[in-house]
């Protein structure tokens, strides 16, 4: 590993960068971190009960069923979803430098920090995150 890769490490280890993944790029089948059992399980859930509802009972219960079940869904489980992604992301891109380098290049990762004056910088995958690592260890 390089002597970059390890100072970015340290810095979002302490908190002077903040590292941000791209969730829904990589909350998708052919992505690393992809759990479809995780992803799909509830929204299917939802629409089966809604169903069974609308057909058993009438299409007022059935739709009550979705609204809550979608509900549910956006205030409960997806924040969940989100910070497994996100710490399956970060596990696997610092796992190895050519990882880094290959969700880099994806778009899936971003840097951001705030310099000791107060000024923030932030880093995409047009910007080099070796040249912002060391700019960054620079300036504390």
């Amino acid at each position: 590993m390089s002597e970059e890769f390890e100072t970015l490490k340290e810095l979002v280890r302490q908190d002077r960068i903040k590292l941000g993944v791209h969730i829904r790029k990589m909350n998708t089948p052919g992505s690393p971190v992809y759990r479809p059992v995780e992803t799909l399980w509830m929204p299917v859930l939802i629409l089966v009960i809604s169903f069974l509802g609308a057909r058993i009972v009438n299409i007022h219960i059935g739709a009550l069923l979705l609204v809550a079940g979608i509900a549910y869904w956006l205030w409960k489980v997806q924040p969940k979803v989100k910070d497994g992604v996100f710490a399956r992301t970060t596990e696997l891109a610092f796992s190895d430098e050519r990882l880094f380098d290959g969700l880099w290049a994806k778009g899936a990762l971003t840097l951001y920090a705030t310099l000791p004056d107060g000024t923030p910088k932030a880093a995409t995958r047009k910007h080099s995150w070796r040249d912002f690592a060391r700019e960054i260890e620079a300036a504390y």
